[in-house]
Formats: C-alpha cells, sequence, structure tokens
C-alpha cells in the first residue's frame, strides 16, 4: 500500500480532514476524529468519537472497530 497523508479543506469550510490514499484498493481513508470535529464542532473530538464509538459498541453495533 503506497500512502500519501494529505489534506482537504475545502469540504469542510477550511477544517482540514486528513486522508490517506491505498493505490492498490483505489480507497481514501480518512481521519474520524477530523471529520467529528468538522462536522459537530466539538472541542474534544478524540473524547467525542470514544463515548460514540463505546455507545455503538453497547448497541451491538458491528460497524466499529477497535
Amino acid at each position: 500500500m503506497k500512502e500519501k497523508l494529505e489534506t482537504i479543506s475545502n469540504l469542510f469550510e477550511g477544517k482540514e480532514i486528513r486522508s490517506i490514499w491505498d493505490s492498490e484498493k483505489e480507497e481514501y481513508f480518512f481521519s474520524v476524529v477530523d471529520v467529528i470535529s468538522a462536522l459537530t464542532d466539538s472541542k474534544e473530538p478524540r473524547k467525542y468519537w470514544s463515548v460514540l464509538k463505546n455507545r455503538l459498541k453497547q448497541e451491538g453495533s458491528e460497524v466499529v472497530v477497535s
């Protein structure tokens, strides 16, 4: 996998979203914490994600990966 860290800022009013391109799978991977920060204006996006991830696990969501 050839990784190149990039930021995307034009989609979220100048807030940077870190991403990595996987050239083998031809897919982008985005930082969940950066997306949460851009969408919620949370002062602690990492904590927001941690709480949300725990709630999803308790609900039996299979989407969440540790």
